[in-house]
Order: structure tokens, then C-alpha cells, then sequence
């Protein structure tokens, strides 16, 4: 058996949902370990467009078990919802195809108000940048031992305990605080035995599942969501999510040993994009920027904001190569390149006349360092009908051969379009 976790290795956004998507194909198990609805994974099979937010995006193969891990965040709306969307799609979801941890925490109603709330008081220069869905306020809540997990369901008397105590305390800060209007208990625990009714089938223990497939000799694939300079210890804090995105959490996140994690795959883009707030060293706010969010549709799957764009930083690159101990990179997105007579990659920064390599922890120290670049040829030709590696342009191999030779890290796959078939596996992870 082989089990395999892919991360991010940038500012999310770089094609996770699309390498999962194929890499699935040779696991037997699918499994997603930290995150919530912040996500947005979107995947183009045979010109029909998916778009996942919880649901690993490995639900596209019949044969195959999804897993949402303890370490998930779940609104039960948004999860039933992007069950009901994929029957309609022809996508029956089943408690045989996916199973959801108990061990997993709850977003309830209180989490988005209080999340919006916190965001509205916030002047402009020190909002996050969150996306609203009370993905922070429910991993607070995970922290301070007052969270509602999803086995919690089925025991009637310690949920109803456990929601009165956080509804009376939110609605203390409601009406104290933001001088807003309560919340309804009753409405709110109503809502929830009819999600209780729903879910119940799927919950179970991933961690256990997990041990007896690797016992078979199963394979596994573990995907994360966001990138690692989101990652709450380790990213752009405080411009970051609320969980840990790097590849140890697959770990934490889903009861799996670390010890049976064989390969890992960093997503790649060719470039560098963000969204939302926060410092973004090789930001562009000229036509190359502007060429390189239209062309390649840089607007969040989940939120739908416009993509900050810029070339490639180098700098993440290998602080995600130490982050995350990477053995492979799936490079996305080439083919957006395409037409630049000159690309550039920043190669390290410069800070108060020094020369840096690695992200400073300092946010101020973030927002104040230059990117050194340096120029690459690029290629005129379009590649997005390119299926063999040897048919790329020169030009576009010579990047790619950069990219591995700073990072010290080889390609494993090069996509070149949205479409499950416009990618190159040069090398399986799956095999040993």
C-alpha cells in the first residue's frame, strides 16, 4: 500500500481538487483532513464543471471511499446541500461512498453570526479577510472545549447542553457587545435534529477505517485544502486560515499514524496568486498581472473575489518544500504562461539591505521585503492541447527544470488546462 497527501504550497487556489481528482484513480481511499466551506476545489471532467467545498473531490469515482477526517470543520447545510447538488449531477452519495468522522466539529448558526459580527467591527486596514462561514469561531471553539462535534448528534442530552451553554453565551455578546438581535434556541436545535436525521448514516470512525485499509494493503490519498502559507502556525499570520494546512495535519487530522505516510505532493502554480487580504511579495499591478488573472480566470471558487496575481515566488516554494517535506511537485497551470516573452521567478528577498530566503515571521517585516527576480525565457505557443512532456516548447521545460532545481524537488505531474485530461503524470506517487 502507498498513502500519499496532497498540500498547497502557495496561497491555496492551485489545483488541489484537479490533482486529487487524478491521483484518485489509483487510491482506494480519499480522505480530507483540515478546512471547511472556505474551501473551493473545482474540477472539469469531460466539459462539466464540479465544485467542491467539503466533500473530497474523489466522490467522482463510484468505486472509491471518501472520508472527512476529525480535523474538518462541517456546516451540515452546506454539506447537504453539496450532496443534494451532486445527486442532481447524477452522483449518488452514499454512506458506502463517504464517511464522516464523529470526531469532527460542528459550524453552527452562532459561529457565521459571530464571525460576521467580528468582521464588520474591524476597521478596514485590520480586517482578515475572512470568508464569513464561521470557520474561525467554531475552531475557537474546538480550542476552548466548548465545540459541538458531529457524533454529539446522537446523544440528545449532552447536545442540547452543549447548545444552550453556546447559544446563551453568544447571545450575550449579540445583544451586549455588537448590539445585535439574538438568536432562537429552539429554532436552531429543531433545525439540527433534522440534520441529525440526515447524517447520522454517514458518521463513523475514520481513524479505525483508516488502520484497517492500510492493514489491507489499501491505498490512501489525503487531501488537504487552502496552502501553506495560510497555515495557522506557519503562513502570513494573521492573514491566514484557522487550521493547520501543512502536511503533518493530515495526521492530526484524520487519526492516521505518521509514520505510514510514504509521499508527499506539493500543488504548485506557475505563478503566485492570493486572495483576499495580506502581504504578497511578487504582486503585479501591471499588464503581466492583469494578463495572467484574465487568462487564467483567477476568481475564488468559493468566494468568488478577483485573485491577486503575481510571478512566481520562489521563497514559498521552498519554505513549503521544508514545511511540508515534500518528495514531489505538481506543477498547475502552465499553460497560463503561455505567451510571456519573459517570466520571472523571485529567487529571495530583500530586507533592510539584507538578502533573505525564507518567509520572515514578522508580518510588518512580510509587507517590507523586495523580491529579487530572476528572468526566464518564455514561449509563445499555446500548450493547452499538449498530452506529452516532450512535445512542451523548450522554453516551457527549461522553466519547469528551474523550478526543480531551486526547489530540489522534481516534477511529478504538469497540468496544462482545467480538464482532468490535460495533465501529464510523469511520475505516479502511488508507486513505490
Amino acid at each position: 500500500m502507498s498513502s500519499v497527501v496532497v498540500v498547497g504550497t502557495q496561497w491555496g487556489d492551485e489545483g488541489k481538487g484537479k490533482i486529487v481528482d487524478l491521483l484518485t484513480h489509483y487510491a482506494d481511499y480519499v480522505v480530507r483532513f483540515q478546512g471547511g466551506n472556505n474551501a473551493g476545489h473545482t474540477l472539469v471532467v469531460e466539459g462539466k464543471k464540479y465544485v467542491f467545498h467539503i466533500i473530497p473531490s474523489g466522490i467522482l469515482y463510484e468505486d472509491k471511499k471518501c472520508m472527512i477526517g476529525n480535523g474538518v470543520v462541517i456546516d451540515p447545510a452546506v454539506l447537504l446541500q453539496e450532496i443534494k447538488e451532486l445527486e442532481g449531477k447524477g452522483l449518488h452519495v452514499t454512506p458506502d461512498r463517504l464517511m464522516i468522522s464523529e470526531r469532527a466539529h460542528l459550524i453552527m448558526p452562532y459561529h457565521a453570526r459571530l464571525d460576521y459580527e467580528k468582521e464588520a467591527a474591524l476597521s478596514k486596514n485590520n480586517k482578515i479577510g475572512t470568508t464569513g462561514r464561521g470557520i474561525g469561531p467554531c475552531y475557537v471553539d474546538k480550542v476552548g472545549r466548548t465545540g459541538i462535534k458531529a457524533g454529539d448528534l446522537l446523544d440528545d442530552s449532552l447536545f442540547r447542553n452543549k447548545l444552550t451553554a453556546a447559544v446563551e453565551e453568544t447571545n450575550f455578546l449579540l445583544t451586549k457587545k455588537f448590539n445585535t438581535a439574538p438568536l432562537d434556541l429552539e429554532e436552531i436545535y429543531e433545525t439540527f435534529q433534522m440534520y441529525k436525521e440526515s447524517l447520522s448514516p454517514f458518521l463513523g470512525g475514520v481513524s479505525e477505517e483508516l488502520d484497517r485499509a492500510r492493514r489491507r494493503d489499501q491505498n490512501i490519498l489525503f487531501e488537504g485544502a487552502q496552502g501553506t502559507q495560510l497555515d495557522i502556525d506557519h503562513g502570513t499570520y494573521p492573514y491566514v486560515t484557522s487550521s493547520n494546512t501543512i502536511a503533518g495535519n493530515a495526521c492530526n487530522g484524520s487519526g492516521f499514524g505518521p509514520a505510514h505516510i510514504d509521499s508527499v505532493i506539493g500543488i504548485l502554480k506557475a505563478y503566485t496568486t492570493r486572495v483576499g487580504s495580506g502581504p504578497f511579495p511578487t504582486e503585479l499591478f501591471d499588464d503581466a498581472g492583469e494578463q495572467l488573472q484574465v487568462k487564467g480566470h483567477e476568481f475564488g471558487a468559493t468566494t468568488g473575489r478577483r485573485r491577486r496575481c503575481g510571478w512566481l515566488d520562489g521563497i514559498v516554494a521552498n519554505d513549503s518544500v521544508r514545511l511540508n517535506g515534500l518528495t514531489g511537485l505538481a506543477i498547475t497551470k502552465l499553460d497560463v504562461l503561455s505567451g510571456h516573452e519573459t517570466i520571472k521567478m523571485a529567487t529571495s528577498y530583500e530586507l533592510e539591505g539584507k538578502t533573505i530566503a525564507a518567509m520572515p515571521s514578522n508580518i510588518n517585516q512580510v509587507a517590507g521585503v523586495s523580491p529579487v527576480y530572476e528572468s526566464i525565457a518564455g514561449w509563445r505557443e499555446e500548450i493547452d492541447n499538449v498530452t506529452d512532456y516532450d512535445e512542451l516548447p523548450v522554453q516551457a521545460k527549461s522553466y519547469i527544470k528551474r523550478i526543480e532545481d531551486f526547489t530540489g524537488i522534481g516534477a511529478n505531474i504538469v497540468s496544462v488546462g482545467p480538464d482532468r485530461a490535460q495533465t501529464m503524470l510523469l511520475k505516479n506517487p502511488f508507486d513505490k
